[in-house]
C-alpha cells in the first residue's frame, strides 16, 4: 500500500536543521491532546506542585499533555489515564507523619477507592512530590511515598528514581532502597535547584524509555535539538513519499573520568547511556554501555 503524509519540511541554512519555540514556565498551559504519550497529572493545596508540573510539562515539550489537577478527573481516572502510555503524577505533603492519605490533596480521596478499579498494569509511571526538607525532616515529601506505592500496587512500571544525595533531609517515607522512588523537589529550602533538577529528570526519563513504544518522534528534546542545530527557519508545508534519516545525530563523548560521582543509565534500545550526577545537577550523554 502506498501511503502519502504530509510533513513540515524545513528550510534552512547548513549550520540548521530544526526549530524549536521557548515559553516560560509561567505561561505554559495545558496541552490538551490525548495523542500526547505522557499525560501529566497534580495534586496541589498551595500551588507549588502545579507550577512544577508545568515546569515539568514545559520541558517535555511536545510529548506530554497537561498538567491536570487530579480533582478535575475524579470520577474519570479510568477514561483519563488509559489515553495515555505513561503517566507522570505529583503531590505534595500535608498530613504530615500520617500512614495513608498524606497528601492533603485530591489524590487522598481516590486512592482506595476509584484507582482500586483502575486496569492500567504495565503503564509507566513516574512520581514527583514536593515537600520541606528542613521543618520536616524526618517526614520529608513523605506523600510521595504513598503515590508510587499505589500505582506500583496497580502494577504499574515505575520509572524515575533519584538519588537523595544533595538534600537536607532526615528521613522519608518515599525511600525505597536507597533512592527517592521519584522527583523530590523543595520549594522551600532549594529552591534554587528546582529547574536543574526537572531538567535532569525529564532527561533521564527519556534515557530510561519513557517514549518508548508511543510513536513520539524522538528521544531528543525540542531544546537538545534548538541547541545543537539552531533555532530558525523557513518552514512551508509539502507533501512527500519517504523520510530518511540518513545520519544519527551525535551524542558528546566524555573521557571515562568524567563518570566519576556519576550515576549510568543504560537505554539497551538506543544504546546510550546517560550519566546523571548524584547531587542531580548536571548530566551527560555517552554512546553505548557505562
Amino acid at each position: 500500500m502506498r501511503i502519502r503524509l504530509s510533513f513540515l519540511l524545513i528550510s534552512i541554512p547548513a549550520a540548521s536543521a530544526f526549530t524549536t519555540c521557548v515559553t516560560s514556565y509561567q505561561n505554559t498551559k495545558p496541552v490538551l491532546y490525548a495523542e500526547k504519550p505522557v499525560g501529566i497529572f497534580f495534586g496541589t493545596s498551595t500551588g507549588s506542585t502545579e507550577e512544577a508540573a508545568r515546569m515539568i510539562a514545559s520541558e517535555f515539550g511536545a510529548d506530554a499533555a497537561g498538567p491536570f489537577e487530579i480533582d478535575s478527573v475524579q470520577g474519570s481516572c479510568a477514561e483519563e489515564f488509559t489515553k495515555y502510555d505513561a503517566l507522570v503524577v505529583g503531590t505534595p505533603t500535608w498530613n504530615t507523619g500520617a500512614d495513608l492519605e498524606r497528601s492533603g490533596t485530591g489524590w487522598d480521596e481516590i486512592y482506595y477507592s476509584e484507582m482500586q478499579d483502575l486496569k492500567i498494569a504495565g503503564k509507566k509511571v513516574a512520581v514527583f512530590g514536593l515537600g520541606d526538607s528542613v521543618s520536616y525532616s524526618d517526614n520529608y515529601a513523605d506523600a510521595t511515598g504513598e503515590l508510587h506505592d499505589v500505582f506500583e500496587n496497580l502494577g504499574c512500571k515505575m520509572m524515575g528514581y533519584t538519588s537523595t544525595e544533595g538534600y537536607l533531609h532526615d528521613a522519608s517515607k518515599s525511600i525505597r532502597g536507597d533512592q527517592f522512588c521519584g522527583l523530590l523537589l523543595d520549594a522551600v529550602n532549594q529552591e534554587e535547584l528546582t529547574e536543574e533538577r526537572i531538567r535532569n529528570w525529564v532527561a533521564a526519563l527519556r534515557a530510561e524509555g519513557i517514549l518508548e513504544g508511543s510513536g513520539a518522534s524522538s528521544s531528543i528534546s525540542s531544546k537538545e535539538s534548538a541547541s545543537a542545530f539552531g533555532t530558525e527557519s523557513n518552514m512551508a508545508n509539502v507533501e512527500v513519499d519517504t523520510v530518511v534519516i540518513s545520519e544519527p545525530i551525535p551524542l558528546p563523548q566524555q573521557p571515562s573520568s568524567a563518570a566519576s560521582g556519576f550515576v549510568a543509565h543504560y537505554n539497551a534500545r538506543t544504546d546510550r547511556t546517560m550519566w546523571i550526577k548524584v547531587d542531580g545537577r548536571s548530566y551527560f550523554v555517552t554512546a553505548g554501555k557505562p
